[in-house]
């Protein structure tokens, strides 16, 4: 399928299967063709307290660029958007104590993985954090779980463990609010 993605003159960014007519004042356009995947699962419910949401349109500089990302990595927007708010709570700046950083808190080895040089680029941690996302979704046959355990812990921590989540209480607490968050703006999305 080809998605077709453009600034008309007010500014407003669609993304249509359909190509942009001649008539139309295009400032930019780009196309894409997209591979498809199967969208995980929304997990059940956890029994967790209530994380508070913030709109995902007030406030957000970040919603058409995750739209763009999940539209190019074949992931739910709302997914994204559960992962940076866990992860840096959509601070491009934010730094970890174990020297994450970014949106999407892309430690050293995982940026160089995917070829980013500047951590603190919106557009490019965005984009290689759900890269890796969609390539643990594969790589965990798209067991949203431990695909979450494994961003948050790291893949060799979820394999060491025999495919499970590991048993640190910072992995178990990250998966239960990104499932959450997940499940409360995929309604929004």
């Amino acid at each position: 399928m080809t998605i077709y993605k453009f600034l008309d003159e007010e500014g407003v960014l669609h993304l249509t299967n359909k190509p942009p007519h001649k008539r139309e004042k295009i400032l930019y356009a780009r196309s894409y063709v997209v591979e498809s995947y199967q969208p995980p699962p929304l997990p059940p419910a956890p029994v967790v307290e209530n994380y508070p949401t913030t709109s995902l349109r007030k406030n957000n500089d970040y919603v058409a660029l995750i739209a763009d990302v999940a539209l190019q990595t074949g992931l739910p927007a709302a997914l994204l958007h559960a992962v940076i708010k866990v992860e840096s709570n959509y601070n491009p700046h934010a730094l970890s104590p174990k020297g994450a950083k970014g949106l999407m808190q892309l430690m050293p080895g995982t940026a160089k993985r995917y070829g980013v040089t500047d951590r603190a680029d919106p557009t490019a941690n965005v984009y290689a954090g759900a890269s890796y996302l969609r390539d643990l979704f594969k790589m965990f046959n798209q067991d949203l779980s431990l695909t979450l355990a494994a961003y948050n812990a790291g893949e060799n921590a979820v394999k060491r463990y025999g495919n499970t989540i590991p048993p640190y209480r910072e992995t178990q607490n990250y998966v239960k609010k990104v499932q959450s968050l997940y499940q409360q703006y995929s309604p929004m999305m």
